[in-house]
């Protein structure tokens, strides 16, 4: 399994109805998102990685392992503010540009922290059944569970590949390791296109008919703890407001 996914199925939040992390989670978000940069997704980030350390009990080392890919995406991102092209090849820095960069990249990474938060603490297998019980047609939740079912398929069909390619010495210079990858990459490829076709004739023989009926344990929320997500909430925009529009009057 993931490393988040081991967290959310062994956390202390494990236990907790979805739709509580979801308020917290999601709203921490949206004051990320909407709320200027400064202070609004400075405090939401910050109130997002506490709880993640903290009364979640995440291991910062599985949030910087989760979080690394998108960080380096969020990095080369902002490059393009900072530096200019000319013609015909000339690289400039725009230093007007970085103020964009720094409210680009710290809104993004207090995002970032908010969504980890949520998919850290609530299983996907507790959230697609209950979003279809909200409206959201099955099609839609079946193809997401199906996606997450051949995630897993996928990094065993990898590692499987690779254990056999590196016991017969296939990464052991170059030459051999790019043949290696070019075998992996068609092995994993025959491999994704077979176990799918299983998985579609398993289903046909089980009289599959669109949807597929999962019996979800019953959570009840927490009323204390809806308070005091509304309560962060709340401290986060009125902390803000105070910081933005109390020098203007």
């Amino acid at each position: 399994m993931f490393a988040l996914d081991v967290a959310a199925h062994t956390g202390p939040w494990r236990s907790r109805h979805p739709g509580e992390k979801a308020l917290l989670s999601l709203g921490l978000l949206a004051c990320a998102v909407i709320l200027p940069p400064w202070p609004g997704a400075l405090l939401s980030g910050l109130a997002a990685a506490v709880l993640l350390v903290g009364p979640a009990r995440v291991s910062p080392a599985v949030v910087l392992r989760a979080a690394r890919v998108p960080l380096l995406f969020v990095a080369t991102s902002t490059v393009p503010l900072v530096v200019t092209v000319h013609a015909p090849i000339r690289l400039t820095v725009n230093t007007a540009g970085f103020g964009t960069a720094a409210h680009t990249a710290g809104r993004s990474v207090a995002a970032l922290t908010c969504l980890l938060l949520f998919s850290a603490t609530t299983p996907l297998s507790e959230v697609l059944p209950r979003l279809q019980r909200l409206g959201v047609p099955a099609a839609v939740t079946e193809v997401a569970a199906l996606t997450y079912r051949m995630l897993f398929l996928l990094v065993e069909s990898v590692r499987a590949v690779r254990e056999a390619q590196a016991a017969r010495l296939g990464f052991r210079t170059w030459r051999t390791a790019y043949r290696s990858l070019a075998g992996q990459a068609g092995a994993i490829f025959v491999r994704a296109f077979s176990r799918a076709r299983r998985l579609e004739e398993g289903l046909a023989l089980r009289g599959y008919t669109g949807s597929l009926a999962v019996q979800v344990e019953a959570r009840r929320m927490s009323p204390p703890f809806l308070v005091l997500s509304g309560g962060l909430l709340v401290l986060i925009v009125a902390v803000t407001a105070a910081v933005v529009v109390g020098p203007q009057w």
